[in-house]
């Protein structure tokens, strides 16, 4: 895996802004810790820091193409799992590889059939192309959007980057928010609008879309959307097909130069995809790395609730000795957690979910000492409709994203002057209004199956994002490579249309994927109710984010003041708050602290 990044100008030559290009290249080195490379030209630059996972030395980037008349240039985040299959297509229709890489592939695939290459890619990625003979840039990225790309128009120029950092590192891309940004931080949270890149005049290329940028034209297109028709198969052939889909992309994520683990909660969709590839591993008499994570005290300080039923710890050993994993589980304390806190918000330059990426984070960092690629079930629950929320009135009939009903305490602590300027309630509504719109609806379903299959397109084209940013960015940061089965968009495709009774069938959520995965687990794996991602219970992280946070009270110089209500802030900091408290203080604190780290260390100028 990789990082991109890039400027393109059509008015001034570009071929010796070398130093600029070398600025955004290193500020992403973590994404790619082997290597950099940088390509210059008259109107284009393009940078890559490389995360050397196949063909080492053939892999290198940016790629070119020359035939001696006109260049055309990739540089390339990703890994395409089809790309052997389309390398002996373009073979047989003329094409000559020097590498066994999948960045060729993608380049002679884009040789081959232009834009709509995109279209015959399976796989996770981003990328930039420059095509000297339309003087033109593509940026393009996968059907799910696990691998991010952003990118800005300043005057004449294109600069784009898989993060925001890159793209700051360039003189012209100052850290700026409006109103729409400050909404999106205090009227979204973490979940934000997909294509809005928060920062004014910042964009995101949405998943599933590519942009092609020429000097006198702009053009975005959708190559990938979920249709809706009536499921034509029986339950028997949903479960063999989804149990042949995941066998399959599990098989061609398993291709690596570098050493491939796995994450292992104990929970269906991680032990699942491990059953799968421990039997490929085993299969080669080699034997299956794998990961999970704790916490100090967790056994005495857990509490079941309305996420999570019970510890995972037990149900990790089960599934390590079933299937035969050489296993590792990586306990975290309160001080830890704190002290990292503000990693993941610096890794995806945006305000995140406190602990719990935090911890993933420095699984991740563990993980990376003696591995390069892991698989990881993220995902599972937005495309088989695993959440509580599918089936509560509640959330069915809200007007807002379901999420953000939880999020309602949000408003009440900003300040009275923000308040005034932000109509976060209405912001809100706008942003669900425009996501209800893209609902691909079916004729003839009831009233209850139409709210359900909203509920489906609001997790998998809102929530999903969210869940694939923080995997990327919490891995990346460390320079490790995740891995998405779940993500494959022919089996997002598939289910899309299942109708919600059977993916629950048996009475359980998820009914289908148990079924799926009957004889790779142990029946009281495969029906363990769902527990949600595991949260440290122990007070003394609560005690660390409080003081913390009253720190940052007690700072006249704190950028977050103005925006917040700071007696309300300090009530709940004391643990005098009788409406926010416990576990939703714990939340709002480690947003609060990222929010004032985020506008003090980026040094962001807030325009109202």
């Amino acid at each position: 895996m990789c990082g991109i990044t890039g400027w393109v100008s059509w008015t001034q030559n570009l071929s010796e802004q070398s130093s600029v290009l070398e600025n955004m290249t290193k500020a992403i080195t973590h994404r790619g810790p082997d290597r950099m490379g940088t390509w210059l030209s008259e109107h284009a630059a393009l940078g890559h820091r490389r995360l050397i996972v196949i063909d080492p030395e053939g892999g290198k980037q940016p790629m070119v193409y020359d035939d001696g008349s006109y260049t055309v240039t990739l540089s390339y985040n990703g890994e395409i799992y089809n790309f052997i299959e389309l390398k002996e297509e373009l073979i047989q229709r003329g094409h000559l590889f020097k590498s066994s890489s999948d960045t060729e592939v993608l380049l002679h695939a884009y040789l081959e059939w232009g834009e709509a290459c995109v279209e015959r890619l399976n796989g996770i990625f981003a990328f930039a192309i420059w095509d000297e003979r339309k003087e033109q840039l593509m940026l393009g990225r996968d059907h799910l959007g696990v691998k991010p790309l952003y990118f800005a128009n300043r005057g004449n120029d294109i600069i784009f980057g898989s993060e925001l950092k890159a793209m700051f590192a360039h003189p012209e891309v100052d850290p700026v928010i409006d109103k729409d940004g400050l909404s999106e931080i205090f009227g979204l949270g973490p979940i934000r609008t997909p294509g809005q890149g928060v920062f004014k005049d910042v964009e995101e290329v949405r998943a599933g879309h590519y942009v092609t940028i020429s000097k006198d034209e702009r053009t975005v297109k959708r190559y990938w959307t979920l249709k809706s028709h009536p499921h034509p198969d029986d339950l028997d052939t949903t479960v063999s097909t989804i149990r042949s889909y995941l066998e399959d992309t599990v098989k061609k994520q398993l291709v690596a130069d570098r050493p491939v683990v796995s994450m292992l909660s104990g929970g269906l969709d991680s032990s699942g995809l491990t059953a799968i590839a421990g039997n490929e591993f085993s299969k080669e008499g080699k034997t299956l790395h794998t990961y999970s994570i704790d916490f100090k005290n967790n056994e005495q300080d857990f509490e079941k609730d309305f996420l999570r039923v019970d510890l995972d710890e037990p149900w990790v050993e089960k599934v390590s000795d079933h299937v035969g994993t050489d296993h590792k589980s990586l306990v975290l304390d309160a001080d830890e957690l704190v002290e990292n806190l503000l990693v993941p918000m610096r890794a995806r330059d945006l305000p995140g979910v406190g602990e719990i990426e935090t911890s993933l984070y420095l699984l991740f960092k563990e993980m990376e000492k003696e591995a390069t690629v892991a698989l990881s079930g993220e995902s599972a629950d937005e495309v088989f409709s695993g959440y509580p929320w599918f089936h509560q009135e509640e959330f069915l009939d809200a007007e807002v994203f379901p999420w953000l009903l939880n999020m309602r305490g949000m408003s009440a602590i900003l300040s009275d002057s923000l308040k005034e300027k932000l109509d976060l309630s209405s912001y809100q509504k706008e942003r669900y209004q425009e996501a209800l719109n893209e609902v691909p609806v079916l004729t003839g379903e009831s009233d209850l199956q139409a709210k359900q299959r909203r509920m489906s397109y609001m997790f998998i084209s809102r929530f999903l994002p969210f869940m694939l940013d923080r995997k990327d960015r919490a891995s990346m940061m460390t320079g490790f490579e995740v891995r998405v089965p779940f993500c494959d968009y022919r089996l997002v495709e598939y289910l899309w249309n299942v109708p919600i009774e059977m993916k629950n069938v048996d009475g359980i959520e998820k009914g289908v994927l148990r079924r799926a995965f009957e004889g790779y687990l142990p029946e009281d794996v495969r029906y363990r109710k769902k527990s949600a991602y595991p949260s440290t219970k122990d007070e003394k992280y609560l005690e660390g984010v409080q003081k913390w946070m009253l720190e940052i009270l007690d700072d006249p110089t704190s950028p977050i003041l103005p925006y917040i209500d700071t007696k309300k802030i300090r009530s709940i900091a004391e643990g005098k708050s009788e409406a926010i408290h416990g576990s939703s203080a714990k939340g709002l604190l480690d947003y609060l602290i990222q929010v004032n780290a985020w506008l003090k260390e980026y040094n962001i100028r807030v325009i109202l």
